[in-house]
């Protein structure tokens, strides 16, 4: 046999290996223009053609350089406009992608837009316009209605991993399941829908796909988780309501299965057989999504929700009747549909309390996704390798595998035309046109297993050749006995059922054996009668075969019942144990879950005070900086000051100075002169032959100054001088006393 590329997983290439082909495709980026809400509002945004709109500057914000209003054009892979119908967007965006998810190929489509464009109406549509999801869904059971395998032969496990049983081990699975429902489920209630979601899809809109392997089995998996607050949280999950203390939901966490593909460990996956049964599913989930209702939208999604679904696909055997008994040939493939949360500003949906906290938690998560992109692009354009932080975001980790090459990425840009929204929408543009620009591998096509096709279509055309020939003979006889030996095989009472649930079973196996008996009591009467009446040796000898025929079915069958049994013993020991190894493993998770819980609280608290201290630390930075600029200016200011009074200072000490060396300057002439008398009166007593004048007498009557010795008159002179000199001195200062002492050697 060829077996499938993937073993039980979706596909996807392994790390170490690359594909055949090297061949990468862009992310596929759609836009959809919402119309306006009134007619008098004014659109900021024009689609002129399939594939580019043009964003309006409105009136009252930043123009360019020239003073002129700025028109930039966006161009994507297919622009929608306003009047574009539902069936358009789908058969451009998610029809390709459900082709794919039925070819055994990943895919992940999410709707990206500020609050208020239109994201949720795009992704579940509403009565008579269903979105891209309901679409989805039908046009998948449309393909594959007539080739799903019965209900729990494929069988999902706790690894993200799916498992194959045979029919009858389906059975009782189904049985037991039915025995475990408090409530049976009727086919009325199950197909009863709920008037919101009524007709969603017109029949005339109905899609299907042609890549459906006619000799496979299929089965579909769907499942329903939100991201809140970066916490991932299960719609699908029944909890028991308690009126009086309410439990609040428990938080699910990603891991990484052997192939190092993400998942959401302890989500359920629900098995669904229509289009109808999976919308309910969905519809069950979407009632319990976070919604509130803001200025800008009555219902706006507080969360990004995640719809999955799972396509698994064996194919059947040799003879085309059972599903082949190999989990190794099963196929796995999964089409992801993501309802982002539209990003706000606090300011404009006028949020408090807890929707702060929400609106913060979409757009850091959105901040996140932008972050991711733009190292993937700057990766791929530069030639750099650095590392993209998927994990730091649930919505990145949970679909790195998606952007590592494991399936094709389509993104639906909404934007609403209004004014209101152009800065917004002027960022959703930006991010769009570079999440064009990433490449990602296109994935490597599943490999066909080696049976010869067409073996569903030869056995079911064997079945009805077989059934009509029964029909035209009277039954399951060889077409050489005559129709009393029908007759008579015929009126042999039918077997009760054989079918073993329980290993203690004893009701079964003696009822059975009684049927057999009876029987055989019937065939040995029957026998006597015949041998009795004479009846032909031909119809004798046709007998014996049947009856011979008989008995050794009867045999087999009772050898099949022990197998059975044994088996059933067998696998009761295997239940047992795989129920205590799953209680223990469930207690470790549990316990590991809370670890984490405590951990995550933690390094919240941690977080907190790292940020608490960082704005403090921050605010005395500024505080210091503030002071430190302020003592600049209070030095600068107090060294021009300074420089005033000093400049003044020294204008008056030199005024000062020249007025007391001009007085010093007269004082000396006019003790020059009187020196110049005194000289002159001591050459003329000096003078031989003159007469010494008599004393002179003071005005007062005082004691008369007699100048009898020049070196006396001389020495009171210069101490005269000299204490002038000093006076003068002590009033200009240190520096202008020597400058004093100079003047006064001067003459």
């Amino acid at each position: 046999f060829i077996y499938f590329y993937r073993k039980g997983k979706p596909p996807r290439r392994h790390p170490p290996k690359k594909p055949s082909s090297n061949q990468t495709d862009p992310v596929g980026v759609y836009c959809r223009v919402r119309p306006l809400g009134a007619e008098d509002e004014e659109c900021c945004i024009e689609v002129i053609s399939s594939t580019t709109i043009q964003m309006h500057t409105p009136e009252g914000f930043k123009t360019n350089r020239n003073g002129e209003y700025k028109e930039t054009q966006y161009s994507f892979k297919k622009v929608f406009g306003v009047s574009v119908s539902q069936m358009e967007l789908f058969e451009h965006v998610a029809k390709p992608l459900v082709d794919d998810l039925i070819r055994g190929k990943n895919g992940l489509l999410f709707t990206y837009g500020v609050t208020g464009s239109g994201k949720t109406f795009t992704m579940t549509g509403s009565p008579g316009q269903g979105g891209l999801l309901p679409r989805s869904l039908d046009m998948i059971f449309n393909s594959i209605g007539s080739y799903q395998a019965k209900r729990y032969v494929f069988k999902t496990d706790e690894k993200n991993s799916i498992e194959i049983q045979t029919e009858v081990d389906a059975l009782l699975e189904r049985q037991r399941r039915d025995n475990n429902l408090s409530v049976p489920k009727t086919p009325s209630t199950r197909l009863k829908a709920d008037p919101e979601i009524a007709d969603m899809i017109k029949p005339e809109e109905a899609s299907k796909s042609d890549g459906v392997d006619d000799d496979s089995s299929y089965s579909i998996f769907v499942s329903y988780v939100e991201i809140y607050n970066n916490y991932i949280y299960d719609l699908l999950e029944e909890t028991q309501e308690d009126a009086i203390k309410p439990k609040p939901p428990q938080s699910k966490i990603l891991r990484e299965d052997q192939n190092h593909i993400m998942y959401v460990a302890g989500c359920l996956e629900v098995e669904v057989k229509s289009a109808e049964e999976a919308f309910q599913v969905f519809w069950r989930g979407q009632k319990k999504r976070k919604v509130a209702n803001t200025r800008l939208n009555r219902e706006s999604s507080r969360s990004h929700s995640v719809f999955i679904i799972k396509l698994a696909q064996a194919p059947l055997d040799a003879d085309g009747d059972n599903v082949l008994q190999d989990k190794n040939q099963i196929s796995v493939s999964q089409l992801c549909l993501v309802d982002l949360a539209g990003s706000e500003r606090t300011g404009r949906t006028g949020a408090e309390g807890t929707r702060i906290r929400e609106a913060g938690n979409i757009n850091q998560s959105l901040l996140n996704l932008r972050t991711c992109i733009e190292i993937l692009r700057e990766n791929q354009m530069c030639a750099t390798n650095k590392m993209v932080p998927y994990r730091d975001s649930k919505i990145t980790h949970l679909f790195k595998n998606y952007f590592d090459g494991e399936g094709k990425v389509r993104m639906v840009v909404c934007v609403n035309p209004k004014t209101d929204d152009y800065e917004e929408t002027l960022l959703v543009m930006r991010f769009a046109e570079m999440t064009q620009e990433v490449e990602v591998a296109r994935p490597v096509d599943r490999p066909i297993c080696g049976f010869t096709p067409g073996r569903r279509y030869r056995n079911q055309a064997f079945k009805d050749e077989l059934s009509r020939r029964l029909e035209e003979r009277g039954g399951p006889i060889d077409p050489d006995m005559p129709a009393a030996a029908n007759t008579l095989i015929l009126s042999l009472p039918s077997l009760p059922s054989c079918e073993l649930t329980d290993p203690h079973d004893d009701i079964t196996l003696p009822r059975l054996i009684e049927a057999l008996e009876n029987r055989q009591r019937i065939k040995q009467m029957l026998m006597e009668d015949y041998s009795k009446t004479g009846v032909c040796s031909h119809f004798t000898n046709m007998m014996k075969p049947v009856l011979q025929e008989l008995d050794t079915s009867l045999i087999s069958k009772d050898n099949f019942i022990q197998e059975q049994n044994s088996k059933l013993i067998e696998k009761d020991k295997i239940i047992q144990g795989n129920k205590a190894e799953i209680e223990r493993l469930e207690k470790k998770t549990k316990m590991q879950e809370h670890k984490i819980d405590v951990l995550q609280k933690t390094t919240k608290i941690f977080e907190d005070g790292k940020r608490s201290l960082q704005h403090e630390l921050e605010t005395r930075e500024q505080r210091l900086q503030r002071e430190l600029s302020e003592k600049r200016r209070m030095e600068q200011r107090m060294h021009g000051v300074i420089s005033d009074t000093q400049f003044k200072w020294e204008k008056e000490c030199e005024r000062r100075v020249n007025a007391l060396q001009l007085e010093m300057q007269n004082k000396l002439w006019v003790k020059d002169e009187k020196l110049k008398q005194l000289k002159a009166i001591v050459t003329e007593s000096k003078t031989p032959g003159r007469p010494e004048p008599p004393p002179r007498q003071t005005q007062g009557g005082g004691q008369a100054v007699q100048f009898t010795d020049i070196e006396t008159l001389k020495q009171e002179l210069t101490t005269c001088s000299v204490a002038v000199a000093m006076r003068a001195g002590s009033n200009l200062g240190p520096g202008l006393e020597h400058h004093a002492v100079i003047k006064r050697r001067k003459p």
